[in-house]
C-alpha cells in the first residue's frame, strides 16, 4: 500500500519472516524481548499467532524512497478479541446490536503478551506518523471497524495522540529494583508485621521443595520445555480453558532467543513440579506464564514474585513486570502502573461513545491506583530508587 505523504511506502507483512531478521531487530532494537524478530516469528511460526487461531499477521513496513526498511509496526487482523489483555469485548457487543460488524479488526501488538513494548518501531517523527496514517488506511481500505495499539509506551502514546487516537488506561503491578540487591533488601525496607508474615510465606514454599532452580540458555532442553508445557496447559486449562500458545513455540524460544529466556523451576521428589516462565531486557525482568501440577501452599508468589526480585537483583536489572492483573502482588511490594493503549474507531458515533466511556474510566483507574498505593506495604514509603509513580506510562 503506498503512502504519499513521506518519501517511501508503507507495504503489508503477512509473516515476521517477509523480513530479515537483522533489518527487523535493527528497527526493533536490543532492549525489550517483545519485538525481537525471534520473538514474533516464534508465536507465528509455531502456529500460536496464525490466522485459523483469529491472529492474521499484518505488519506495516515503512520503506525509504530507495526501498530500504524505515520503520515497523507490528500488526495482525484479528477476527476476536481474545489474547489481548485489553478488553473491549463491551465495545464490540454494542456496536453489533447496532447494526455494525466490529471484526475483523486491526491490533498492533505482540500476541499473548501484556508487557509494555514499543510498537512503532522507528525513530523518525515522519516516519512514525506514516505508520499511524497506514494503520488508519487500512481499517478503510478493508472497511474495518477498529485499530487498537497497546501496551504502548510514552512515546508511541505521544505519536498515536497525535493523530487523534483514544487513550485508555489500565493497572499492572510493577517491582522497583533499583538499589535492591533481592529479595533479603526488599525485606529490609518493611513494617515488621509485613516483613515476619512474607519470610514466613517464603519459608514454607521452599521447605516444600527439594530446591527452585533457575535455567537459561542451553539449560533449556526438550525435557525441561516438556514440563513446563505440563505446567502450562495444566494451570492455563483450569483458568481459561484454552491456552494459546502450542509446544512448539516454546523449542523455538530456546532455538532462538534462549539466552533471553530464564526459566525458575521447582523440583520436588526428584520432578519438576511446577514454574515461571520470564524474559529478559535490557533493563527489566518480565514475568509472564507460570504453571504446576502439584498444589503446594505459597509456591506461585516465590516463583512467580519472590524469586522474581532476587533474580532481578542478581542481575542489577531496575524492574519487574508480574503480568497482567493481580492485587495481591502489592502486599509483596509490587507497586500500581498505569498501562496506556490507543485506539481508533473508524465510525464516528462509534468513538464519540467509546471517548465518552474512556474518560471517566481513566478517571476510575487513577482512583484505583491511588487505592492500591496506600497499600504498599514499605515501612517508610516506596522502596529505594523513587518508583515509578500511578499515572506514568510503564518504560518500553
Amino acid at each position: 500500500m503506498a503512502d504519499g505523504g513521506a518519501a517511501g511506502r508503507v507495504r503489508i507483512l503477512h509473516r515476521a519472516a517477509d523480513l530479515p531478521a537483522a533489518d527487523w531487530d535493527r528497527l526493533a532494537g536490543p532492549d525489550n524481548p517483545f519485538v525481537c524478530h525471534a520473538f514474533v516469528s516464534a508465536l507465528e511460526d509455531s502456529g500460536s499467532a496464525v490466522a485459523r487461531a483469529g491472529w492474521q499477521a499484518a505488519h506495516l513496513l515503512a520503506e525509504d524512497a530507495e526501498g530500504r526498511p524505515a520503520g515497523l509496526m507490528p500488526a495482525f487482523a484479528k477476527g476476536h478479541s481474545q489474547g489481548e489483555y485489553v478488553f473491549d469485548h463491551g465495545w464490540a457487543e454494542a456496536w453489533h446490536r447496532a447494526g455494525g460488524r466490529y471484526y475483523p479488526k486491526l491490533q498492533i501488538a505482540t500476541p499473548f503478551t501484556p508487557a509494555t513494548a514499543p510498537k512503532i518501531l522507528a525513530t523518525d517523527p515522519a516516519v512514525r506518523a506514516q505508520l499511524v496514517r497506514a494503520a488508519e488506511a487500512v481499517v478503510a481500505h478493508e472497511g474495518w471497524s477498529s485499530a487498537h495499539a497497546t501496551f504502548l509506551p510514552a512515546e508511541d502514546v505521544q505519536t498515536f495522540a497525535a493523530a487523534g487516537w483514544l487513550e485508555r488506561h489500565d493497572i499492572q503491578f510493577h517491582f522497583d529494583a533499583r538499589g535492591l540487591g533481592g529479595f533479603a533488601d526488599f525485606l529490609g525496607q518493611l513494617s515488621s508485621r509485613k516483613r515476619k508474615e512474607l519470610r514466613r510465606e517464603r519459608e514454607a514454599a521452599l521447605a516444600a521443595v527439594d530446591r527452585v532452580e533457575w535455567l537459561t540458555g542451553s539449560d533449556l532442553t526438550e525435557a525441561v520445555w516438556d514440563d513446563f508445557f505440563r505446567f502450562y496447559m495444566d494451570t492455563g486449562g483450569r483458568k481459561w480453558g484454552r491456552p494459546y500458545l502450542t509446544r512448539a513455540f516454546f523449542s523455538l524460544l530456546s532455538e532462538r532467543m534462549a539466552d533471553r529466556v530464564l526459566l525458575v523451576v521447582a523440583v520436588r521428589g526428584g520432578r519438576r513440579v511446577a514454574g515461571a516462565l520470564n524474559f529478559l531486557g535490557s533493563d527489566c525482568l518480565y514475568g509472564r506464564h507460570w504453571g504446576c501440577i502439584e498444589d503446594i501452599p505459597f509456591l506461585h508468589f516465590e516463583l512467580c514474585y519472590h524469586q522474581a526480585i532476587d533474580i532481578a537483583g542478581h542481575l542489577g536489572l531496575a524492574r519487574v513486570e508480574a503480568g497482567a492483573q493481580g492485587p495481591h502482588k502489592v502486599k509483596r511490594g509490587y507497586r500500581p502502573v498505569i498501562t496506556r493503549s490507543m485506539h481508533h474507531l473508524a465510525d464516528l458515533r462509534l468513538a464519540a461513545a467509546v471517548a465518552d466511556f474512556l474518560e471517566r474510566e481513566r478517571a476510575a483507574v487513577a482512583r484505583e491506583a491511588a487505592l492500591f498505593e496506600a497499600e504498599l506495604p514499605f515501612r517508610h514509603g516506596p522502596a529505594p530508587g523513587e518508583a515509578t509513580p500511578p499515572g506514568s506510562a510503564a518504560g518500553g
